[in-house]
């Protein structure tokens, strides 16, 4: 196949995608919390030299991008009935192309219960394989499963939720500029 030179200029770039994390707290109720900490990821793809010689398409983050943390009070446990809490994402584009898709997973994460509680039991369940962030409508991450007869000044906390994104959907096709996007967490019953 003949390449010409006008088309290898157009296929010689460098695209920078920047994924932006704000510190968002989301709650149906006032008092639970959802921290996020971490940074902002910048992923760098390489100089592409030769049409689908020298990139992958998909790239993942460190598995400690973010790290997810939070408290549920008693007042929230009791709407929880022995149910679970969910947190849930999605990402609100700033300039974007639809042909890139984001994918979250965890792993790690711990809970301890505050207060007087009989046969009480936290766990974090699911969200350790990529589930894919959609556009601007929730998905659920992962639950906070809670059971127990609740007492005096309940309370869970959780930490060293651990979170790693990627992305696919990285292509020649696609135009060589930076591209952004915020993604946000929120927690509630399930």
């Amino acid at each position: 196949m003949k390449i010409n030179s006008r088309f290898l200029k157009e296929i010689l770039f460098k695209k920078y995608l920047y994924i932006t994390i704000p510190l968002v707290m989301g709650s149906c109720m006032k008092a639970q919390t959802l921290n996020v900490s971490g940074s902002n990821w910048v992923v760098s793809v390489p100089t592409i030299t030769e049409a689908g010689t020298n990139y992958s398409g998909t790239y993942q983050s460190s598995a400690s991008l973010l790290t997810l943390s939070g408290l549920l009070p008693g007042s929230f446990l009791n709407l929880l009935s022995g149910g679970a809490a969910k947190v849930s994402m999605h990402y609100i584009p700033t300039t974007w192309n639809n042909s890139l898709h984001l994918y979250a997973k965890r792993s790690g994460g711990t809970t301890s219960i505050g207060g007087v509680c009989v046969l009480c039991t936290a766990t974090i369940n699911g969200g350790t394989t990529f589930i894919e962030i959609p556009q601007g409508t929730d998905a659920t991450f992962f639950t906070i499963n809670f059971t127990g007869v609740l007492g005096l000044g309940n309370s869970v906390s959780f930490s060293s939720i651990n979170t790693q994104l990627q992305i696919s959907g990285v292509s020649v096709a696609i135009p060589a500029t930076s591209y952004t996007a915020k993604l946000v967490f929120t927690i509630a019953a399930n």
